[in-house]
């Protein structure tokens, strides 16, 4: 934004009477003026002329005037309303240098009696008022020397800022040189054009699974939250405080080794024992035993939810209430179902897991001085790994369940007992008292006429029939283990290498990342709200919440504006997806309740950390979270609340709050920048808002209203046409093979939300930056790489998806991410997107131009 002279009100016979030096920047070019006694500025009521100096390349941002001297009495300081103006066009980096200069300005130059520039106190203009000294108090006048010096100051900045400017363009630069393969054809493979530079300069980490420009930002965002958690600051508010001691004792590894496996097993009696690591279970247990109370515990003490996942949730159809859910189990040792076939890639996968309980089972049998018995043990986790086979081959397939409507069931609770039977040696399973074993420790009363909804009376129905092979030893043993298994984490050097080499089975690691990233992350993931405050008080520009949200504004404009180009979408349909597309609420960088101590000392008033308890800390964690869902039931939802922290880098869509959410983590390059070029932040974070306001309206989102709920807004035509053209998205990227993963197919059913909004989402960015170009003109080039602008735009999309990944956790991700790899997200989305083909030059035969193309938004 400019200053408006045109607004500024002064005093015409001061200025016929005084010189005065001024300085403005157009089109990204400064020009020093002094012009002669009684001229002004151009464009002010009385305009002169001016005698430019040497241009310097310094600002992307439209034009500014830097007013030196006013009439020769009144200066520019730090207070003046310019210098709003001036920080827009500078990085967090380059604005420390403008509040260096406005202090060198007040310090060096005081401000005398005279005119000063303020806001008015309506309207937003800007008034010159002046305070008129007594009449026989002489005017002071600034000599030659003072003017300048004045001058020389302020060209000093103006210089040193254009330094900045031009090293953080020619870094951007380098940036992208360095990602490319500029030997590839564009058009044959842009992803390895774009990215091929990268892929031979980065060797995923042995403590990693995979490695791309995702996982480079969180290592970075990591070492800031490590910075932030290990600053001691007198007087901050208690919730921070119990972030860092959360953090000090997740680090504290000398301690955590001395304490070896004691924690877990002086907890294991809660959750009524592990059979295979105790001896006479049958006894001391067994003759008491109900399957209700132990998963009922583990629900509600630990927020695991094993063979029946009872969650309190929004209600599909009122998202302004919260009802109990029931659902099959949907986390599973060994991530899918189609892992248990324990066949071709999956057997290494099944072998290490059986192992990995075979040997928590004898550490724990030798820590408590009891016999290890190998073979009983290896009976006892065939058992257990037959039984979960079985639970993963009872659960519905995603395939199943992509459609909200059919998963939606309500019923009353008491249904649930008429209609699903579940036994274990002859003992039948009671819904009404499992439910009110969990909810009585929030002292919420459920009746058997409570209203619930059932997402999975099939697979209720299967686990029946599973449950009648198996006996209350193997059934305690299974859900034991389950929620064991995750808590060696949190325990000595001895434990957690029980799992070493089932980790390498899943995911190809074969080392355990620092400690301290470890912490960070758990920290960040625990107190999301407190490691929030703490990332933004660090790291984070607000200039970039302004920038943002012009950004969505002009792309929510180009997704209602191209409705009128889908000829399968028909009027009315059209008129509801407006409607929608407008009530969806944007959310960036951080709530602001994070930044008030008394909310964030409330959230977190029921937890108190101790520094040499880790384990214990982790329980109490999972059961501050997990009652604080359940404490929900008969509370509103509260739609303004965040679904993220800040220090996150992703972003999200909430289809029960129709809302998309940019956290503070994601708005760094190359995402995001204030100071790059708006064709790379177009490409960048441009892309990723419009893949989020795609997600309103992919194959799930679609099923919601503006409000959030679960209702039928489509003509039964619309409809139709939606899933026809979907079905090419479906078979597309179905279609890819995966090197990485042994060839293997992507799942184009279960990425299909994904692939629809990553080809929304490039097409409205790409669009809204031409409305940028077309109502600013075009951006100067890039100095150092000959790609115009429209061709850094695609550029910039594809570097934020270079990545690549370890066979293993390929294979992986295939199984169980609705995401498609980086690869095929650039490649599916500019395949279907012919101005990219336009911008490249690609012919008709090109593999990045095919004969046919896909298009749903």
């Amino acid at each position: 934004m400019a200053l408006d002279v045109n607004k500024v009100a002064f005093d015409t016979t001061a200025l016929k009477r005084r010189r005065f030096s001024y300085i403005s920047v157009k089109d990204r070019k400064v020009t020093s003026h002094r012009p002669p006694a009684r001229a002004c500025p151009p464009g002010w009521p009385r305009p002169g002329r001016s005698q430019p100096r040497k241009p310097l390349d310094i600002c992307t941002n439209g034009e500014f005037a830097a007013l030196l001297v006013l009439c020769g009495e009144s200066l520019l300081t730090a207070e003046d309303p310019v210098w709003p103006q001036v920080d827009q066009c500078y990085s967090p980096a380059q604005t420390e240098i403008v509040k260096i200069v406005k202090r060198t300005v007040n310090s060096t130059f005081a401000v005398v009696l005279g005119e000063l520039i303020q806001p008015a106190a309506e309207g937003g203009d800007l008034r010159m008022t002046e305070t008129n000294p007594p009449k026989s108090a002489k005017k002071p006048r600034w000599t030659s020397l003072e003017i300048g010096l004045i001058t020389i100051v302020s060209l000093l900045f103006i210089v040193i800022v254009a330094l900045i400017i031009l090293f953080a363009t020619q870094k951007t630069a380098s940036r992208l040189i360095e990602n490319m393969d500029a030997t590839v054809d564009p058009c044959d493979n842009f992803y390895q054009y774009a990215c091929g530079g990268w892929l031979k300069k980065n060797i995923i980490p042995e403590t990693s699974s995979r490695y791309s420009t995702f996982d480079i930002l969180r290592d970075e965002l990591e070492v800031i939250v490590k910075g932030v958690l290990e600053k001691t600051v007198e007087g901050e508010a208690a919730a921070l405080v119990k972030a860092k001691t959360l953090y000090k004792s997740c680090t504290n590894e000398s301690l955590i080794e001395l304490r070896g496996g004691a924690p877990l097993l002086d907890m294991l009696p809660d959750v009524f024992e592990w059979p295979i690591a105790a001896d006479n279970w049958e006894a001391n247990y067994g003759k008491t035993w109900r399957l209700e109370d132990v998963i009922a515990k583990l629900n509600e003490k630990y927020g695991t939810q094993l063979l029946v996942n009872f969650f309190v949730g929004t209600d599909d159809r009122d998202s302004n209430s919260h009802i109990i859910h029931f659902d099959q189990q949907t986390s599973l040792g060994l991530l899918s179902r189609d892992y248990y076939s324990c066949i071709g890639p999956y057997a290494e996968a099944c072998r290490a897991y059986e192992q990995f309980m075979i040997d928590l089972a004898k550490l724990i049998r030798a820590d408590r001085d009891l016999v290890v018995n190998e073979t009983s043990i290896r009976e006892q986790v065939t058992r257990v790994m037959d039984l979960e086979r079985d639970i993963a081959n009872s659960t519905d397939t995603p395939e199943d369940r992509n459609n909200p409507v059919l998963l939606y069931n309500k019923m009353e609770l008491g249904g649930l007992n008429a209609n699903f039977t579940l036994e274990v040696e002859s003992q039948a399973f009671n819904w009404s008292y499992f439910t009110a074993k969990i909810m009585d420790t929030v002292d919420i009363s459920v009746p058997d006429t409570e209203k619930i909804i059932n997402y999975s009376p099939n697979y209720y129905r299967r686990l029946n029939l599973v449950l009648a092979r198996y006996t209350k030893r193997d059934l305690q043993n299974y859900v034991v283990w389950r929620f064991a298994m995750n808590m060696v984490v949190g325990l000595s050097r001895a434990y957690r290498d029980t799992r070493k080499a089932f980790r390498k089975a899943l995911s190809g690691t074969t080392s355990e990342a620092a400690v301290w990233r470890q912490c960070a992350l758990y920290v960040n993931n625990n107190m999301d709200n407190a490691v929030g405050r703490l990332y933004v008080q660090e790291a984070f520009s607000e200039k970039s919440k302004e920038l943002m949200e012009e950004m969505i504004k002009d792309i929510r404009e180009v997704f209602i504006s191209n409705l009128d180009d889908l000829t399968w979408m028909d009027a009315e349909t059209k008129k509801a997806a407006e409607e929608k597309a407008r009530a969806i609420r944007e959310r960036i960088g951080y709530s602001d309740n994070i930044m008030d101590d008394k909310y964030l000392n409330n959230e977190y008033k029921d937890l108190s950390y101790n520094a040499e308890e880790y384990f214990e800390n982790i329980l109490q964690n999972l059961e501050y979270v997990q009652k604080k869902r359940l404490r929900k039931l008969r509370v509103k939802v509260n739609k303004e609340e965040w679904v993220t922290g800040a220090a996150v880098v992703n972003a999200f869509y909430s289809s029960s709050k129709n809302q998309i959410v940019f956290p503070a983590g994601i708005l760094q390059p190359p995402f995001f920048s204030k100071g790059q070029a708006k064709s790379l932040n177009y490409g960048g974070i441009g892309m990723v808002i419009g893949h989020e306001i795609t997600h309103g309206f992919d194959d799930n989102g679609r099923n919601y209203d503006k409000d959030g709920d679960l209702k039928d807004w489509w003509t039964p035509d619309s409809t139709q046409r939606f899933l026809e053209l979907s079905k090419c998205i479906v078979d597309q990227y179905g279609n890819f093979s995966w090197d990485l993963a042994n060839g293997l197919n992507l799942n184009g059913n279960n990425t299909l939300g994904e692939n629809i909004a990553d080809n929304g989402g490039i097409r409205q960015a790409y669009q809204a930056y031409k409305n940028y170009v077309e109502e600013h003109g075009e951006e100067p080039p890039l100095p150092g790489i000959d790609l115009s602008h429209d061709q850094l735009f695609f550029l910039n999309f594809a570097q934020v998806w270079c990545g690549t990944h370890r066979p293993e956790q390929a294979v992986n991700s295939i199984k169980v991410d609705v995401h498609s790899p980086g690869k095929f997200r650039v490649l599916g989305s500019l395949q279907n997107f012919p101005e990219f083909a336009k911008a490249f030059s690609c012919n008709k035969s090109s593999y990045m131009v095919p004969d046919n193309i896909c298009r749903v938004w």
